[in-house]
């Protein structure tokens, strides 16, 4: 597996957050049970960089927590059967699955811990697996899709012990 990861900004992240954000891609690669070695981006960035990412490419004028951007697209949801039909998909130099970048805006990070009222750390930690999803597949466009994602990021964050 390969996380790059790009600091944008000043972080003071009480946790190991190096540690924890490639804890919480491999718990998420396993609980999907993805089938290759991966590639993930990863970029950490303030609120201007944010909000400017939203505007160029997703046409919301605000910065947000997080954004994900796959690579990849699915038949459905977790539906890995399809990606070695193609090399595109793959790093030729690794031969790893490159899955997407992940966009994760610190300031709304913190912001928003203090107002769920958990740690900087589980907030981090659900954004992270928040994205994965994204990257393989998930959205929460409907009731159901949201409620299904809900419930993987619960368990993946139960199984590493990460709780609100």
């Amino acid at each position: 597996m390969t996380i790059h990861l790009e600091e944008e900004c000043g972080l003071d992240l009480p946790f190991d957050y190096k540690k924890l954000l490639e804890t919480v891609i491999r718990k998420a690669l396993d609980y999907e049970r993805f089938p290759f070695e991966a590639e993930v981006s990863v970029t950490l960035v303030d609120l201007d960089r944010m909000h400017q990412i939203n505007r160029e490419y997703r046409q919301i004028d605000r910065p947000t927590d997080v954004l994900s951007f796959p690579f990849i697209d699915y038949p459905a949801p977790g539906d890995f059967s399809e990606i070695e039909k193609t090399d595109d998909f793959f790093n030729p130099d690794s031969g790893e699955a490159v899955l997407g970048d992940i966009v994760l805006c610190i300031p709304r990070l913190i912001s928003q811990a203090q107002d769920y009222g958990h740690s900087t750390r589980r907030e981090f930690a659900f954004l992270i697996a928040h994205s994965m999803l994204h990257l393989m597949g998930y959205d929460h466009m409907t009731d159901a899709e949201r409620i299904d994602m809900e419930r993987r990021q619960s368990e993946m964050l139960d199984q590493l012990g990460i709780h609100r």
